[in-house]
């Protein structure tokens, strides 16, 4: 008996609105990976995800974000692409922000954690 065991909470987050889960790590690294790569296509191969699929996160993101997260450039000699708005740079940060703050408590909350 008495044997020190170590716990640890593990905590992952998303948000939620009105219609299920808006925005999760996933969805945060693809407008990441937009914003470093310029594109939802080159952002998709550095996924190794469909285009289909991160076109659709996109624009299902766009749709139900007060403002739209990610707008496309028209082509032009380079091609189209696409790039954050402010809004979508908000949303990188602020969901950071979220998450440090929860990790936090649940860093303090394990130091208490007996069973």
């Amino acid at each position: 008996m008495g044997k020190n065991k170590k716990y640890t909470i593990a905590v992952r987050i998303w948000i939620e609105e009105a219609d299920g889960p808006f925005l999760g790590i996933g969805k945060i690294w693809l407008l990441e990976n937009i914003a470093k790569t310029g594109s939802i296509t080159n952002a998709a191969k550095e996924m190794k995800m469909a285009y289909r699929q991160a076109w659709q996160l996109v624009e299902e993101m766009n749709k139900r974000a007060e403002k739209p997260l990610v707008e496309k450039l028209l082509g032009g000699k380079g091609g189209g692409g696409a790039r954050l708005t402010g809004a979508g740079e908000k949303a990188i940060q602020t969901f950071y922000e979220l998450e440090k703050k929860i990790q936090d408590f649940a860093k303090k909350e394990t130091l208490n954690l007996k069973f």
